[in-house]
C-alpha cells in the first residue's frame, strides 16, 4: 500500500510540475508579447522597409529589406560596389548574384533549400511571436544565465520538425538570443543570433543590433539597423523576377 501511495505521489508531482510549466510558458509568452508592443499593434503591420549596416572583418556592407508581411520579401545588399538581390514570394524565390559571390549577374531561380531558409524573412516581429502565429509548439526547457543575466530557455518546434531555441530575458521578456540548425544544400550548419539595443518604432519594439558568426569564418558579424519604416507603400513590381538580358 505504501508503495502504491508513493507512486501516486510521484505521479501527482509530475502532473503538477507539467501544469506549472505549461502555465509558465503561457505567462512568459504573454509578457513577451506585451514587451514587444502588443498583439493588436503587430497585427496592423502590413509592410516594413528596414535599412541595416553590416560590419564584418572591418568591412561595412549596406542592406535594405522590403517586406510585405506574410507575402513577400526583397533584400538588396551592396558589397564593394556590387549589388546582390534576393526575393522570396510565397513558395518561390529568385536572386541576382554578382560573379564575386558565385553568381552570373543575371536573375536566377533560388534553390529550394535557400527558399526554405529565407522564407521566414516574410515575417516581422520576434521568433516567438511568429512561432505562435504559425501554430508551432513552444516549450519551456530551463532557466539559466546568459551573459550574466537570467533567461528563460524556450524551445520552438516547427510543424516540419525543425527545432530552434529562444533565450528570453527574465527581466525585460525580450528575446536575447536564438539558436538553430539550418540545412544549406545538405550541409547542416549551427546558427546563433544575439539581439540587443531594442528601440520602439510606433510603439513596436525592434532589436537595432544583432550579432552572429562571420560568414567569412572566424570572429563575429555585427548588424546594426539604421532605419525602420512601418506600413510604407510598396510597389508589387519589385518582387517580380526580371527577364534575363
Amino acid at each position: 500500500m505504501r508503495k502504491i501511495v508513493y507512486l501516486w505521489a510521484i505521479l501527482a508531482m509530475s502532473i503538477s510540475s507539467f501544469i506549472v510549466s505549461a502555465q509558465t510558458v503561457d505567462e512568459i509568452f504573454a509578457k513577451h508579447q506585451e514587451a514587444m508592443g502588443g498583439a493588436d499593434k503587430w497585427s496592423k503591420v502590413k509592410s516594413v522597409v528596414q535599412s541595416t549596416k553590416f560590419t564584418v572583418q572591418g568591412m561595412e556592407i549596406q542592406s535594405k529589406s522590403s517586406i510585405l508581411v506574410g507575402k513577400a520579401f526583397r533584400s538588396e545588399i551592396e558589397v564593394m560596389g556590387n549589388k546582390m538581390v534576393q526575393v522570396i514570394e510565397g513558395e518561390n524565390g529568385w536572386w541576382i548574384r554578382p560573379q564575386m559571390m558565385g553568381g552570373s549577374g543575371e536573375p536566377e531561380d533560388m534553390p529550394k533549400e535557400m527558399i526554405k531558409v529565407s522564407k521566414n524573412q516574410e515575417a516581422v516581429g520576434s521568433v516567438l511571436l511568429n512561432a505562435k502565429l504559425e501554430g508551432n509548439k513552444i516549450d519551456l526547457v530551463n532557466k539559466e544565465k546568459l551573459d550574466g543575466a537570467d533567461v528563460y530557455v524556450v524551445q520552438i518546434t516547427k510543424k516540419d520538425g525543425d527545432v530552434g531555441t529562444a533565450y528570453v530575458s527574465a527581466s525585460t521578456y525580450l528575446v536575447m538570443k536564438f539558436a538553430a540548425k539550418v540545412n544549406l544544400g545538405g550541409q547542416v550548419v549551427d546558427t546563433e543570433l544575439k539581439f540587443s539595443n531594442y528601440k520602439a518604432i510606433d510603439g513596436l519594439y525592434f532589436p537595432f543590433s544583432m550579432e552572429t558568426a562571420s560568414p567569412m569564418g572566424g570572429g563575429t558579424m555585427q548588424v546594426d539597423t539604421t532605419s525602420i519604416e512601418i506600413n510604407p507603400a510598396l510597389d508589387a513590381a519589385i518582387f517580380v523576377k526580371p527577364v534575363k538580358k
